[in-house]
C-alpha cells in the first residue's frame, strides 16, 4: 500500500510526490527537519521537536509563516491517513526553489515536505540486544547543534561503521566522545552516575535526550552533563544511545571492547521501559 505524503499544502500518494530540481534543499542542503517519534499512534516528544525546528529556522533565516499548530494538524492528518501505529513522522523544511545561485532571494517561498516510516519500538532487536560503535574523529561542520539535512559525514560514519562490523559511530574530539553519527551518547560509569556530554555547538540538543533527563530524575538517578573520553567509555559500566528513531538503545561494545557483562545495562533497560510506559500513558 502506498503511503500518503505531504508536499507543500497538498496530500499525495508518494509515488506521485515530486519537488522542484531547483530546490535549494537537493542542490545545497540549504534545509532543516525534524523527526518525531510515534507511539500508539501518537506524537512524542513534540512540542520540543518544534521548538527546536524554529530555532533551526531561525538560524537559517528562513521565513515559515506556517505556526507549530498547523504542522502538528498536519502531522496528525498523515498519522491518520497512513494508519500509523509505531514509528517517526519526518518533517523537511528548504530555503525554497530558484535558479542555481549561492545567493538567495529574500522572498522565496519555503518547501514542506512530511511523510511516515513505521518502526517497532516494543520488539526492536538493537534495543533488545544492543548495539556496537566505532569511534571516529569528528569531521563535521562547526554548527552540529542546527538540525540541518547536511548529513554527508554521518552517511559515511555510519557506513564506515558497517564495513567494519560495526552497527553505528560516536564522533569523538581530542579524545572526548561528543555524540553519535544521528544519536546523542551516553555513558553509567561504576558509581552509577550517568554522563554525557554538555550542550554546545558540538553536538545537536536532542529531544529524547532531554526527556531521558526527566526520565532519569523520575527513577532517582544522577545524571551528569560533562565530556567522557573514549577510555573513560570503554571502562563504564553501560552506554546507550538515544535518538527520536531509536529511542533508547544499549551499547554493548565500543572499539571491540566489551561494555560491562555484555548485555543491555539495568539502568538502560529501566530507562528505555519508563520512556515507553510514559510515551503510551
Amino acid at each position: 500500500m502506498k503511503r500518503t505524503v505531504y508536499v507543500n499544502g497538498s496530500f499525495v500518494r508518494e509515488d506521485l510526490a515530486n519537488i522542484s530540481i531547483f530546490d535549494r534543499g537537493f542542490l545545497f542542503a540549504d534545509s532543516i527537519y525534524e523527526v518525531t517519534g510515534v507511539i500508539d499512534s501518537k506524537l512524542v516528544d513534540n512540542n520540543k521537536h518544534l521548538n527546536r525546528l524554529r530555532d533551526s529556522l531561525k538560524f537559517m533565516n528562513i521565513d515559515l509563516t506556517m505556526t507549530n499548530k498547523e504542522i502538528e494538524s498536519i502531522q496528525k492528518e498523515l498519522i491518520e491517513k497512513n494508519d500509523l501505529d509505531n514509528g517517526v513522522v519526518y518533517l523537511q523544511i528548504s530555503r525554497g526553489s530558484e535558479d542555481r545561485d549561492f545567493l538567495y532571494s529574500e522572498n522565496i517561498e519555503p518547501t514542506v515536505v512530511m511523510f511516515t516510516q513505521r518502526k517497532n519500538f516494543f520488539k526492536d532487536p538493537k534495543a533488545l540486544k544492543g548495539i556496537t560503535v566505532i569511534t571516529q574523529e569528528d569531521n563535521r561542520w562547526k554548527y552540529k547543534d542546527i538540525k540541518t539535512t547536511s548529513l554527508l559525514a554521518s552517511v559515511l560514519a555510519k557506513n564506515e561503521a558497517k564495513r567494519k562490523g560495526a552497527d553505528d559511530s560516536w564522533y569523538t574530539k581530542d579524545g572526548f566522545v561528543t555524540e553519535g553519527a544521528a544519536s546523542n551518547a551516553f555513558i553509567v560509569n561504576k558509581e552509577k552516575v550517568i554522563k554525557t556530554h554538555p550542550l554546545s555547538s558540538d553536538i545537536l540538543p536532542g529531544t529524547t535526550r532531554s526527556t531521558v533527563f526527566e526520565i532519569a530524575k523520575l527513577l532517582d538517578l544522577t545524571v551528569k552533563e560533562e565530556p567522557f573520553s573514549v577510555d573513560e567509555a570503554i571502562d563504564s559500566e553501560e552506554a546507550f544511545i538515544t535518538g527520536a528513531g531509536t529511542l533508547v538503545v544499549p551499547v554493548i561494545k565500543i572499539n571491540q571492547s566489551v561494555i560491562g557483562d555484555g548485555q543491555p545495562g539495568e539502568i538502560t533497560n529501566a530507562i528505555r521501559e519508563k520512556y515507553l510506559s510514559i510515551a503510551l500513558s
